[in-house]
């Protein structure tokens, strides 16, 4: 397996992988909609291929932990998807360790996501209440989680997460 930022024709595989795993249209529908945003960052955006087969897919954008005015940049992660007959052999955890490590590696200090409360906190995720960071829509405490890709970069900051307009557009739609 290849981990590799995605190209411009990588977007069909991409797009049909993530209605594969998600079964649905909500989350390609959601990159879709990012690419080419000021939260969109071409080197967070993921594939892993087998035998030069797109097999998975990661995506961190930007957004930003609001409080009364003030605002701290933070990454969001997702979507992460595996080809359901890939899926449960390590694959996952590769692009989400890879996509951690590059977004330290370009300076980003912190990472939000709305996943699964056992898989996540494998890298570190604590839920976000824990930093008193709170989601914009009403989900469960052990499925907003957040993640400090540096020391202490989330002490002190507390607030809402602001993602990108992409989020609210597209699970608007979807709601319809």
């Amino acid at each position: 397996m290849r981990i590799r930022k995605t190209k411009h024709g990588d977007w069909k595989a991409v797009t049909e992988l993530l209605d594969q795993a998600f079964k649905g249209q909500a989350e390609s529908k959601l990159v879709l909609a990012l690419i080419g945003t000021e939260s969109f960052i071409s080197e967070l955006s993921l594939v892993a291929e087998d035998d030069s087969q797109i097999i998975g897919y990661i995506l961190f954008t930007k957004a930003q932990i609001v409080e009364e005015g003030f605002g701290c940049e933070t990454l969001v992660l997702a979507p992460m998807a595996v080809l359901p007959s890939f899926q449960k052999q390590g694959f996952g955890s590769a692009l989400v360790r890879f996509g951690l490590e590059e977004a330290s590696r370009l300076g980003f200090t912190s990472v939000i996501v709305l996943g699964h409360r056992e898989y996540y906190p494998r890298f570190g995720f604590k839920p976000a209440s824990d930093f008193q960071i709170t989601a914009p829509w009403k989900v469960p405490d052990e499925v907003f989680m957040a993640l400090e890709l540096k020391k202490d970069a989330l002490k002190g900051v507390k607030g809402l997460v602001q993602h990108a307009e992409a989020f609210f557009d597209v699970l608007a739609k979807e709601k319809d």
